[in-house]
């Protein structure tokens, strides 16, 4: 039984170990990773407004378009109206098709300041296009500064991050599938990802809280696994004192 406890403590800090190294790989990026990200996100987020704008811009000028159709035909009737008054029998068909000219030149004043309220919009709307587009191409800038940043510090450690995650992978499958979720969870729930640790110097090499003698005794012993009563890590031996 002490055997079968002790090789799954070693096996636990093996991995430990592993993990640890891994960490240390990964703190070295930082938050580039996430910078990164946020840029390729707020890109395409530029990306999808300037579409949106561009979208806007065209149905505006198909308004317009509808509109100067609409003015020509109103121009048309006009001179339809006007040669018919000249061929009017009595004054109410003359005040009949006078209103009629009258609507049409309506319809054009209306259609007339319809364009230019388009053309106003447009206007605006090419403003913010320019404007996105100015915003766009710095975040573009700044996204590839960040990439290579973020590709010059992986390429530095790649094959022995790819080394560590092999070894960790061979590491994992000598752990029980219990152990094994259960240190994981610790490291999820823990600051500095350290869920097996020694007891140095009579406390617990995580959270530094006093570890009693007799509970050092058992830690030592081996005989079953122990966790730190404050803040749970699984502790896998007592470091011995050098006097």
């Amino acid at each position: 039984m002490e055997s079968t406890v002790a090789s799954k403590l070693e096996a636990l800090l093996k991995l430990q170990s592993i993990d640890s190294q891994l960490d240390e790989i990964r703190r070295v990026r930082g938050d580039l990773p996430e910078e990164v990200q946020d840029l390729e996100d707020e890109i395409e987020g530029y990306e999808v407004r300037v579409r949106k704008f561009d979208d806007e811009v065209a149905a505006l000028n198909d308004t317009i378009a509808q509109r100067k159709q609409s003015i020509k035909d109103a121009e048309s009737l006009i001179r339809k109206y006007e040669d018919q008054q000249q061929n009017v029998r009595n004054n109410r068909e003359y005040d009949a098709i006078t209103k009629e000219i009258e609507l049409q030149k309506l319809e054009i004043q209306v259609a007339e300041k319809k364009i230019r309220e388009a053309h106003y919009q447009i206007e605006q709307k090419i403003a913010e296009i320019e404007g996105t587009k100015g915003r766009l191409e710095e975040r573009r800038k700044d996204l590839d500064n960040k990439k290579h940043e973020l590709d010059q510090i992986v390429s530095e450690s790649e094959e022995e991050e790819k080394g560590l995650e092999q070894n960790r992978e061979t590491a994992s499958h000598d752990i029980e599938e219990r152990l094994l979720s259960a240190y994981n969870r610790i490291r999820k729930n823990v600051r500095n990802g350290l869920a097996v640790v020694q007891v140095k110097r009579d406390a617990c090499g995580g959270c530094f809280n006093t570890v009693p003698p007799q509970r050092q005794a058992d830690i030592a012993a081996q005989k079953k696994v122990i966790v730190c009563e404050h803040c749970g890590r699984i502790l896998a031996g007592v470091e011995q004192r050098v006097f």
